[in-house]
């Protein structure tokens, strides 16, 4: 018996399928949700939520922050920032961080500034490790 899995963001509903597992970084860990699972609100890291469904490929997610509802049948997430792994441009990923790491050891920042930052490194770092993943699985075509 499958799970019903929404991913939504400000922007869209990202994703919604009928599901047998989601695996997604909680604040507490790592966390596996299956059917049937007890009912749970929970906030999420940053880092890749992992869905699985028999016969398929696993679908990866860089998700960036914000929170689970997870009840018995369906699981809801309400993602600050959520990408798809195939939609993940990794040279522009790539820049970000470099322009937040710069930014970082130019000093003079304000707490704001700094935490901003921070925030936009970590970001550019999960995006570049769930897109390399990913075509490390599934080579991308030389169209």
């Amino acid at each position: 018996m499958p799970i019903k899995l929404e991913i939504v963001t400000v922007e869209r509903m990202l994703f919604s399928d009928d599901v047998d597992m989601v695996i997604a970084p909680g604040a507490e860990g790592v966390m596996g949700i299956l059917p049937n699972h007890a009912a749970l609100l929970t906030a999420l890291n940053y880092g890749e939520l992992i869905v699985r469904k028999k016969g398929q490929d696993d679908q990866s997610f860089a998700i960036g922050g914000g929170f689970m509802e997870v009840l018995p049948n369906k699981v809801t997430v309400l993602a600050d920032v959520a990408e798809h792994a195939d939609d993940i441009n990794v040279q522009r990923a790539q820049q970000a961080r470099d322009r937040a790491k710069n930014l970082l050891e130019s000093g003079n920042l304000s707490m704001d500034d700094m935490v901003r930052a921070e925030a936009a490194i970590r970001r550019a770092m999960v995006r570049i490790k769930v897109a390399q993943k990913r075509r490390k699985q599934r080579p991308i075509s030389q169209d």
